[in-house]
């Protein structure tokens, strides 16, 4: 079974950086760059892995996706990569000897000239590979191997489990800074109760998946929607509009800001966040929460105007 599938055009004798790179935040941006300007020109292959392994071996605790596999596919070929490989994981492939994997991925199937990981690389059965034994391995295979140190931001480690934590608790400025971008949630829209469009705030409410996509707190954000070759700065509401009355899932709604008659139903669509306006909050009726609806819209319309 061929379980490397080649997103781009083959190459032979290029470099590889490998990891999952979920999210392809500044920690794996530092790992391109520094595999970018060891190719000598030679190209980038960029190897991932899909699904996640934690998804594979404990699925009840496998983190939520920062983006998705699309999504992270484009990312590292705006950060460098020439072509993407995306390895299909599972408990076989796991199951190979840290030597098997590098004799057959990296050697006979990829063939590497040189490899660059993350401090914290593991590989091969149990994780037993670690960045000291792919250095040995080159040596024997013709091959140079380097490891990137784990990088920091405002005094700790970036990593996805930082940026996942950041979303969760409504902190969309601060995943942008590790993200370097907007954090970004996809799906279709779908049909929702409509209630926007009869109070005069149309919204795209978006249907997504919860497994590829971590979605922010509930709470009120400014931002944009996306959907095909449009892009409106938006104000963005997550929660279960606790103001109306009935039971309700979790949200996630876009008003695309000074945009009427918009007919989005059934497209897929892109909500990217820039900043958190406020909680959710339950008014005391239609009144005071049309006023409020207006002042954040007035702040939404400020913040994606003039992004400084």
């Amino acid at each position: 079974m061929n379980r490397l599938q080649w997103r781009g055009e083959q190459i032979t004798g290029a470099s590889v950086a490998i990891g999952i790179f979920d999210g392809v935040h500044l920690g794996h941006q530092a790992i391109l760059s520094r595999a970018k300007e060891l190719s000598n020109g030679r190209g980038l292959i960029v190897l991932t892995f899909d699904p996640h392994p934690t998804q594979v071996f404990d699925p009840e605790n496998a983190p939520t996706m920062l983006v998705s596999l699309e999504r992270r596919v484009e990312l590292l070929k705006h950060h460098g990569a020439d072509v993407v490989v995306v390895c299909d994981f599972d408990r076989g492939f796991a199951a190979k000897a840290p030597e098997e994997f590098v004799s057959e991925v990296l050697v006979k199937q990829l063939q590497i000239s040189g490899v660059v990981v993350g401090q914290n690389f593991t590989y091969g059965h149990k994780a037993a590979g670690k960045v000291a034994d792919l250095i040995e391995s080159g040596k024997v295979h013709g091959f140079f191997a380097e490891e990137v140190a784990l990088q920091e931001f405002d005094g700790a480690p970036v990593s996805s489990t930082r940026i996942r934590e950041a979303v969760a608790k409504g902190d969309v400025e601060s995943t942008s800074r590790l993200l370097t971008r907007p954090h970004r949630l996809e799906g279709i829209v779908v049909h929702g109760e409509k209630r926007g469009r009869e109070i005069g705030y149309p919204t795209a409410n978006l249907g997504y998946s919860t497994a590829f996509n971590t979605v922010p707190a509930d709470g009120v954000y400014a931002g944009w929607l996306e959907v095909e070759d449009q892009r409106w700065p938006s104000a963005i509401s997550i929660g279960t509009n606790p103001t109306f009355a009935g039971d309700r899932s979790t949200q996630v709604e876009a008003y695309a800001l000074d945009q009427k008659g918009l007919e989005l139903y059934d497209k897929p669509a892109k909500i990217d966040f820039g900043w958190r306006l406020r909680e959710t909050v339950k008014f005391d009726g239609l009144e005071p929460l049309l006023e409020q609806m207006k002042n954040d819209c007035d702040r939404a319309r400020i913040l994606t105007r003039n992004p400084s």
